[in-house]
């Protein structure tokens, strides 16, 4: 029994009513995640606050909330686009309780009558996964800069106020700058692969990493729709374009042999 049910004061019982009703609202917990399932996009997942259960002598104790399964995952998405990342057991996340039973809706899709007359209950949730405790924040998060990172903080991309995008990675990384900057970086190598690949930009540096010259292996033919400039020798089959010779010369309008 609520202690303040004791006193003869109508708005004090009110009150313990009323607050009685609402613990049995849930709207919005923080959760560990205990298990995801990417067929389905959903988790399970243990709320990170504990339930009271009252005694009959008076007496609460706290008990752990039950796991909540089947919880749809909330991915950022819209237009036919959506951004997906791997869940792992122990990530946090924030489960939002609809007003209403959404099992019809995650069976069917579209708009459809609730299946059971239960509101604001632990069955009808929706995780959001991102929420951090003070233990697990973030290192290093840009305050001026938007990424896409790891955790650690290892890998990253970033987009910055200027347009410029960095990619950052001791593995690999993208990172996009406000200043209209993409920059990819990986410590093996990067690969784009499509039936065609196809590059529009007004100029095109190859270098090193250290600034040097940059070594370039095209397997196949190369045709070229305008001029070719070069300051350094080019060697095909060989044959240098700057040093070769040619034999079988003859007089007049005889032309030379291949270049030897």
């Amino acid at each position: 029994m609520d202690r303040r049910e004791r006193f003869d004061d109508p708005v004090e019982a009110t009150r313990a009513a009323m607050d009685g009703r609402m613990a049995e609202v849930w709207t919005a917990l923080p959760g560990v995640v205990v298990a995801f399932d990417p067929a389905a996009m959903t988790v399970s997942v243990q709320p990170s606050i504990k339930g009271r259960v009252e005694r009959p002598d008076g007496s609460a104790t706290s008990v752990a909330l039950p796991v909540l399964v089947d919880v749809p995952v909330v991915f950022p998405s819209g237009g036919g686009f959506t951004m997906t990342f791997p869940i792992a057991p122990g990530d946090d996340c924030l489960v939002v309780f609809a007003a209403r039973c959404i099992d019809a809706w995650w069976q069917s899709g579209g708009v459809q009558e609730p299946m059971e007359p239960r509101m604001h209950d632990l069955s009808d949730g929706f995780a959001l996964v991102g929420p951090f405790s003070q233990p697990r924040t973030l290192p290093a998060v840009s305050a001026q800069n938007v990424q896409l990172r790891t955790n650690d903080g290892l890998a990253s991309v970033t987009i910055m106020p200027d347009y410029t995008i960095t990619a950052y990675n001791p593995a690999a990384s993208i990172t996009l700058t406000p200043d209209g900057e993409i920059n990819a970086e990986a410590d093996a190598r990067i690969l784009l692969r499509a039936p065609h690949l196809e590059i529009a930009a007004n100029a095109i540096t190859l270098a090193g990493l250290d600034g040097s010259g940059a070594a370039a292996t095209i397997t196949g033919d190369i045709t070229l729709d305008g001029s070719l400039t070069s300051t350094g020798d080019q060697v095909a089959e060989g044959v240098s374009q700057v040093h070769h010779v040619h034999t079988g010369v003859q007089a007049g309008s005889d032309t030379t042999g291949e270049p030897a």
